[in-house]
């Protein structure tokens, strides 16, 4: 990868992006479908033959293994040594807005398969805090965002916390529309967060203090961006999608603790500058959808208390 330097060496930043970058294969919508499946405001697409798309349950699976063993980051120290550190994903955010026609099918669906006699369009906080509100509510959030169909935020503690897949597999108990939505079908303003805990590394042995950097990483969900991709995860150009790619979804804001810079950072790259303007679109991100995202506010309040 050629960095904003020029040199072809990647820094151990750049290996974190690209290693825990989930990668979905594309999906088409037929021309016949895009006047109705399409939502005007949010998708530019009606003189094309097709669009390509994403489906969520396809995103799920980038991250079954990760959840499972740890994403495999491989770091290169300053001294001429490596290893690989290992990190576990954990889903801190979400938030799937929805067209009207699609949360009506999720309704029906939903209604098909309930049991319990529980509402599945809630609003959930957490594990530990959880309010419901019935769909008639959500059907009064029409504006340019769409319809409120899942907003999950966690605030337990990260110790107490189950990997993504299996708060995925856990929620989509209760909002089915997990496994079944696509990307053309959700608003821009939908999106997810992503909390990376280290939890060890090959070889083993040593204590290096700055591999226990935290990371917070933010993806959106929907189609209107996914044409548009900053080069290798964060490179100073962007280039379109070519038709028929796979669709990589590489963080658009991000946010970090423990983290001195001696090992992930190098003075080769711009990278103190591409944290600096991750972490400023996720603040702006969250500031935009009024919404108090509690791991953000921790890692910030956290790096903080690290560096001082």
């Amino acid at each position: 990868m050629v960095n904003g330097k020029g040199s072809m060496e990647k820094s151990n930043l750049d290996r974190f992006l690209h290693c825990t970058t989930p990668v979905v294969p594309p999906q088409f919508l037929p021309k016949g479908e895009i006047s109705r499946s399409l939502n005007g405001l949010w998708h530019h697409a009606w003189e094309r033959e097709k669009v390509e798309f994403f489906r969520l349950s396809d995103l799920w699976d980038c991250y079954d293994e990760w959840s499972a063993y740890g994403a495999t980051v491989p770091i290169h120290l300053s001294n001429g040594e490596s290893l690989v550190q290992y990190y576990v994903p954990y889903l801190s955010a979400i938030q799937i807005f929805t067209s009207h026609s699609s949360l009506i099918r999720l309704r029906e669906e939903s209604e098909d398969g309930e049991s319990d006699g529980r509402c599945p369009f809630s609003d959930s906080s957490s594990d530990e805090s959880v309010s419901e509100e019935g769909l008639e509510n959500n059907l009064l959030l029409n504006d340019p965002l769409g319809y409120r169909y899942l907003h999950y935020f966690d605030i337990s503690s990260p110790y107490t916390r189950v990997p993504l897949m299996d708060k995925i597999n856990e929620l989509a108990q209760r909002y089915p529309g997990l496994m079944t939505l696509r990307s053309v079908d959700l608003s821009p303003a939908s999106w997810m967060s992503v909390a990376w805990y280290p939890i060890y590394h090959i070889p083993m042995g040593r204590t290096i203090k700055d591999l226990s950097t935290c990371f917070l990483t933010y993806h959106t969900l929907s189609s209107s961006f996914q044409d548009m991709e900053p080069e290798e995860n964060g490179g100073d150009r962007e280039r379109m999608r070519k038709e028929g790619e796979d669709i990589t979804l590489p963080p658009f804001g991000m946010a970090t603790y423990k983290m001195q810079g001696n090992v992930w950072l190098s003075h080769d790259h711009d990278d103190q500058e591409r944290l600096v303007s991750l972490y400023s679109v996720a603040d702006s991100w969250l500031k935009q959808l009024r919404v108090q995202h509690h791991d953000f506010n921790y890692f910030c309040t956290m790096s903080m208390t690290y560096r001082g």
